[in-house]
């Protein structure tokens, strides 16, 4: 069999079906030895990439950055963190990716900048009301002396939204910013003319480049209500994921569906942003693409992101909410493929990111000692990978869940670098824990992540058989269970973007056949713990399942498969 076409090789419109591997740079590959991941690492494992066989790679942020945030409090939208390399070293990324037939994706952070950004830098040095004012929110305080805030938002990592502007001595003015996430990050102001001409030169700055596209981090956020009205915030206001007492995922996102629509978020006026956006991608042949970080209460919300004037794809929050749940999960999907193709646009699925629980511990149920089970949690985990990329549409995958990497749960309090984890009194802003650098080889302490053993985060030693180096060549590990994964969905016409159809199945179990012009690939996941036997119209040649729990069975002369619990498999017919 020749090789399936590339994402280079492939049409324009690569992104409907591609799938796309996060890279968290500071925790992927170090090659100087400082224990923080950067972009020589990066290229010097492209080769594992492309043999994985994922067709582009998007990269968090490796802008220059006080990291504060992990990246995501910018300095300087043009230069690269000295820590993590050169614009030389970016630019060799993508002749090297190019080369392998990956396309590259990068962050862009529009939402706000670090405070250390010049812009800002500017506005702490000029008076009230100056054009360095106008480029954040910066608004006049209310009471007598200007003391409270403009109003009551809460920033996502806890606390006041709202910080004191401070004069030449380091006293508070009667005038303050707005910080949706951490202090350090004050929000833009998208009124303002010149943030819009800023960023539209920022994407071509990098589109020249090579860049092939843009994932654009709190897409949903930007513009604000107008006259700033106060807000009901929930009871358990939390903009990011975290665990409960079992560390077990407590995912409370960005966007409470059952609460009045916030008036930070998802306003209308962000799609004339994109549809600014969607023109300069498309001035380039062959045209750069978006994908928005969007969250929304529903997926008419998220639906109108992708109009065919506005952003390609956006993830689909709604389907990685749905846990280990077949009827959570088969509305996620219904709705989401509905929705999409009232605008001609695919879905974009995802299960794990930089900040949420990996999905191994998330969908792990509770042992009897009251932990989670990551043996099932890893059966599951592979399960609904499997049943994710027969899905029509794009999938993101996270760096380290082909390894089967479980969420790093307890990390000391001294380690953590999350902004939200000191704001919140220790309560909440654990994303590290799924920001542990990755394992290469077995060897302690750093298991190859880098030559002095070094690493910005503690890597745990229970790791150990986990690392690429352990995983490679064994038929039965997550990283070749991945890579046959792609492989196969690569080589059939039915996987990727298309067609859906729906098989009546028992309660807790899901099949979707995928259709195409050369076959179909039946696809199947039993949520349950026990085995379910398929009808034998339903076909026999099994592709790949997730685990062993497969067995054929001669029912009166006839093949049948029994599907074991908490498993997937594809069948082809």
């Amino acid at each position: 069999m020749t090789n399936p076409p590339s994402a280079l090789q492939r049409p324009q419109d690569w992104w409907r079906d591609a799938v796309i591997y996060q890279v968290y740079p500071r925790s992927f590959a170090d090659s100087g030895g400082d224990g923080l991941g950067d972009i020589p690492g990066l290229i010097s494992r492209l080769d594992y990439l492309a043999n994985l066989g994922v067709d582009a790679v998007w990269i968090s942020p490796f802008y220059s950055s006080p990291l504060h945030d992990g990246g995501y409090d910018v300095a300087d939208y043009r230069s690269i963190d000295a820590r993590l390399g050169s614009m030389d070293d970016v630019d060799s990324l993508v002749a090297e990716a190019h080369a392998r037939g990956m396309r590259v994706i990068m962050d862009i952070v529009p939402n706000h900048t670090s405070s250390e950004h010049a812009w800002f830098q500017e506005a702490l040095n000029s008076e009230p009301g100056s054009q360095a004012w106008d480029r954040y929110m910066i608004r006049e305080g209310k009471g007598t002396d200007r003391e409270e805030p403009p109003n009551n938002w809460r920033s996502v990592f806890h606390g006041r939204g709202w910080s004191h502007m401070r004069d030449a001595d380091g006293e508070p003015t009667g005038y303050w910013y707005l910080h949706l996430f951490d202090t350090t990050q004050p929000d833009l102001n998208w009124e303002n003319p010149e943030v819009h001409a800023e960023f539209r030169d920022i994407l071509r700055f990098w589109f020249d480049r090579g860049i092939d596209g843009f994932r654009i981090d709190v897409s949903h956020g930007l513009v604000k209500e107008e006259g700033l009205p106060d807000f009901d915030h929930p009871e358990q206001f939390s903009g990011l994921p975290g665990f409960d007492e079992e560390h077990v995922a407590n995912h409370e996102n960005m966007f409470d569906a059952d609460k009045a629509h916030a008036p930070y978020w998802d306003q209308d006026g962000v799609h004339d942003i994109y549809r600014e956006w969607r023109a300069v991608a498309d001035e380039y042949d062959p045209p750069r693409i978006f994908c928005g970080e969007t969250w929304v209460p529903n997926p008419e919300r998220l639906a109108r992101y992708q109009r065919p004037d506005e952003l390609h794809t956006s993830f689909n929050f709604s389907y990685l909410d749905a846990g280990w749940d077949a009827d959570a999960m088969r509305t996620s999907i219904d709705d989401t493929i509905r929705n999409h193709a009232t605008v001609g646009a695919p879905p974009t699925w995802v299960l794990s990111n930089h900040d949420v629980v990996r999905h191994r511990t998330r969908l792990a149920p509770l042992a009897t000692d009251g932990t989670a089970d990551l043996g099932r949690g890893l059966d599951r985990a592979r399960a609904a990978t499997l049943f994710t990329l027969a899905l029509p549409g794009s999938m993101y995958i996270y760096q380290g869940e082909e390894l089967g990497l479980p969420e790093v749960s307890d990390l000391a309090d001294d380690a953590r670098q999350d902004p939200a984890w000191p704001r919140s009194g220790g309560t909440d802003g654990k994303r590290d824990g799924c920001r542990v650098p990755i394992p290469w080889t077995p060897e302690l302490p750093s298991f190859g992540f880098s030559s002095s053993g070094a690493a910005w985060l503690p890597m745990p030693a229970y790791w150990s058989g986990l690392s690429v180096a352990d995983e490679s060549e064994d038929p039965q590990s997550t990283l070749e269970f991945y890579r046959s994964a792609l492989r196969i969905r690569r080589e059939l016409d039915a996987l990727g973007e298309g067609s859906l159809q729906w098989e009546d199945s028992p309660e807790g179990v899901l099949a979707i056949r995928r259709l195409s012009d050369t076959g179909n690939v039946l696809a199947v996941l039993n949520t349950t713990d026990s085995p379910v036997r398929l009808p034998s119209s339903w076909g026999s040649d099994v592709l790949l399942a997730s685990g062993p729990e497969i067995a054929l069975l001669d029912d009166d002369g006839v093949e049948m498969l029994v599907v074991g619990g908490e498993t997937a498999v594809w069948v082809r017919r």
